[in-house]
Formats: structure tokens, C-alpha cells, sequence
């Protein structure tokens, strides 16, 4: 029986044949999806996309498998609880009568926009102002999902936890100022075409602007209505 050599020499033959055969599989694993199936998934992920605060882009890559086979009613879906968003498995279905097939092809939604980070360092307890943060591109989908796009959001809120500079700033970092303490007496206002009509009461909860929050009235009456900026429980009319 032969015995295999490992000389130098033909290593040095061997390898480079290897190499560029890794090469060229890797090449076809990457290659983009093309034809009817790269349409179904972009038209999907677009529809699905749309009104995210930003500029998509959508990356598509090949099956990991063999080519999709031939199919002329092919649909694209997302698999259950999946988004738009970020790296994303997308499905392909063939309703074909004679041999339907499912396959699942990797997918990137980039979405390119606008997003808050702080200026610099910020307490615990410090209620934000405008100079608190600045403005910064990128791509969101690299980011939680609770990051600040618009600054109306920081409008009376303060840091629940420190927030280093240059970091995005997370809803769940911060949270409004109470404008009405649970126990005051506050004025409940409720107003309508032609008329304002206000009354003393006692909150029962503390509450931000934009709030729900519940008081009881002098004569014993329970309210509900939301605060505003001034302290104030607006009725809804």
C-alpha cells in the first residue's frame, strides 16, 4: 500500500488550490439573491419598513444551501415575533402544485438616521435640558430600540441613572418630573366650547405632564384627567 507524502513541495501545490477553492465557496455563499426572489424579499421588507425614523437600506444574501429551486408563485414572510430590523431571517414559500418548498435566506435592514446622545456627563436626578445632548447619524437598527430620535421626548424628564457622554440616551434611563405630588391640592379644569369651568382637589398620585392621574374633589367626587405643564388635572371633554 502507498504511502501518502507530505513534502514541502507538494504542500506548497496543495495549498494554494485549497485556499482558492475556500475562496470561491465563500464568494458563491455571499453572492447576492437574485431574480423574482430578491424582488419578493426587498418588496417585503420595504412594506414592512416604512415609517421607521429613517433612511432604509436593505441587504439581502444568498441561501446557505443549494440555489432556490424554479418557482412562479413565490412569496416572501417574516417568520412569527421577527421585524424588520437589523439582521432578520427571511422566509420564501413556493405555492407550486407539484412540489412546494420553504427556504429562509439572511437579511440586513439598515436604517440610517438621527438620534440623541449626551453632551456630557449627567447625573442621577438631573432633569435634562438643551444642552444636555446633541444630535448624532448612524445607523439606528445598531442601537436599542428605545434610543431618543426626537428631543420633544426629553422635554421635563430627568436621569434615572447616570449617563456618560457621547452615549445614547435610552427611554428607560429617564423619566418625567412630577409635576402634581400625590396628596396635593390641585386645580381640576375641564373646558368646552364657550365655557371653563375649575374646581379644587386632591391628587391621589403623583404624576408627569401628559399623565393620567386621578384626584378627589371637595365634595367627594373621583376625577380622572391628565396633567399638564402648570399642575393642573385637564378633564378629557
Amino acid at each position: 500500500m502507498e504511502k501518502i507524502s507530505c513534502r514541502p513541495h507538494r504542500l506548497k501545490l496543495v495549498l494554494p488550490a485549497l485556499a482558492a477553492g475556500l475562496s470561491a465557496a465563500m464568494c458563491v455563499a455571499a453572492a447576492p439573491l437574485a431574480g423574482d426572489a430578491r424582488a419578493a424579499v426587498d418588496r417585503l421588507l420595504q412594506a414592512q419598513a416604512a415609517g421607521l425614523p429613517g433612511k432604509v437600506a436593505i441587504r439581502v444574501e444568498a441561501p446557505a444551501s443549494d440555489p432556490l429551486p424554479a418557482c412562479d408563485a413565490l412569496e416572501a414572510f417574516l417568520p412569527r415575533g421577527a421585524a424588520a430590523w437589523g439582521r432578520v431571517s427571511v422566509g420564501l414559500r413556493c405555492h407550486s402544485e407539484l412540489k412546494p418548498w420553504t427556504r429562509y435566506v439572511l437579511a440586513h435592514v439598515a436604517v440610517e438616521g438621527r438620534y440623541l446622545v449626551a453632551a456630557r456627563n449627567i447625573d442621577t436626578g438631573q432633569a435634562l435640558s438643551a444642552g444636555d445632548f446633541t444630535v448624532r447619524d448612524g445607523d439606528l437598527s445598531a442601537l436599542p430600540r428605545s434610543v431618543v430620535t426626537d428631543a420633544a421626548e426629553l422635554q421635563g424628564v430627568v436621569a434615572t441613572n447616570r449617563i456618560a457622554a457621547g452615549a445614547p440616551l435610552r427611554r428607560e434611563l429617564m423619566r418625567g418630573v412630577a409635576v402634581i405630588q400625590q396628596g396635593q391640592t390641585i386645580k381640576v379644569v375641564a373646558e368646552g366650547p364657550g365655557y371653563v369651568v375649575s374646581t379644587e382637589a386632591r391628587a391621589m398620585t403623583s404624576a408627569s405632564a401628559g399623565a393620567a392621574v386621578r384626584a378627589r374633589t371637595v365634595d367627594g367626587r373621583m376625577v380622572s384627567g391628565v396633567a399638564d405643564g402648570e399642575g393642573q388635572i385637564r378633564l378629557p371633554q
